[in-house]
């Protein structure tokens, strides 16, 4: 594996940074996950906007320009003779003192991995995903905007880390009003009635970019769609229930908090947003 480095390609082995890089000293950095289906880099302008966006937010100003990290990202997967796989793009704040201070950092730096991931097990998006409430709370999004993101994501690894420990393989996150938030990783969703909800962006959830593609799909499908708050009640009495996002691309839940949804097997309009998912993932971006 070749990864990208600060504009130059190195073996996997010698891909390293200093020490004192204040991405790893504090998480302070920006990052994204995208995927590469088929050879086509799924919505690459959508996850270098919001990249920009998160860097912006932190004050961080970006050392290459849009078009700059979308040829790193695309020779990336050449590089590593890709045609279907994962790719985490980072910016870190760069190395500088001790100190929380980011005055003498830099130059920022940008890591591109070009690799495979599998977040869940393949019978999960058959069966459909299992998960459960943690006591960790999503972070105000007063305190840190969760468009923001960023490098620390000790958050949600408290979170994962409680849900792995009583057998789930996803945590569900609330807000501190204990409304829901999103998952470690994913958005949520419930269909009621035949009606699509998520919750708002201000009760703590990321402005994913999966998400946004389902809320395209249910426009094109014309199932009424609406961003609500909701309370873990509203997904115990949903009809169904699944989670998004880059990684976990669309996945049915069918258990919260030992309580089954539905009928406890993923539902129709649940397997319709799916397919319909994948039938856009190699169209809808760039071409290496």
């Amino acid at each position: 594996m070749k990864v990208f480095i600060n504009g130059k390609f190195v073996d996997k082995e010698d891909a390293k940074v200093s020490v004192f890089d204040h991405g790893l000293l504090y998480g302070d950095g920006v990052f994204e996950g995208i995927r590469l289906y088929s050879r086509c880099v799924f919505k690459l302008h959508e996850h270098l906007e919001r990249l920009e966006q998160s860097a912006k937010a932190i004050l961080l100003d970006l050392p290459m320009t849009r078009e700059q990290l979308t040829e790193a990202v695309i020779e990336s997967c050449r590089v590593n003779e890709l045609t279907d796989g994962y790719l985490r793009l980072v910016i870190t704040r760069g190395p500088g003192h001790l100190g929380l201070t980011p005055d003498g950092c830099g130059p920022a730096g940008v890591i591109i991995i070009a690799d495979n991931i599998q977040l869940y097990p393949k019978e999960m998006y058959e069966s459909g995903l299992k998960i459960i409430t943690v006591a960790t709370r999503r972070i105000n999004s007063a305190a840190l905007p969760p468009a923001v993101k960023s490098l620390n994501y000790l958050n949600n690894i408290l979170a994962k880390i409680e849900a792995k420990k009583v057998g789930f393989q996803e945590a569900l996150m609330l807000n501190d009003k204990g409304e829901v938030a999103e998952c470690t990783g994913d958005n949520v969703f419930v269909i009621k009635k035949g009606q699509l909800y998520t919750p708002p962006l201000d009760a703590g959830s990321l402005r994913g970019i999966t998400r946004e593609v389902v809320i395209d799909i249910a426009h094109e499908l014309g199932v009424p769609f609406s961003e609500q708050a909701l309370t873990r009640y509203d997904l115990w009495n949903a009809d169904e229930c699944f989670l998004t996002g880059t990684a976990a691309e669309v996945i049915p839940c069918v258990e919260v908090d030992h309580r089954e949804v539905g009928s406890g097997v993923p539902g129709d309009l649940t397997k319709s947003f799916i397919s319909h998912f994948r039938q856009k993932v190699s169209v809808d971006g760039v071409l290496i």
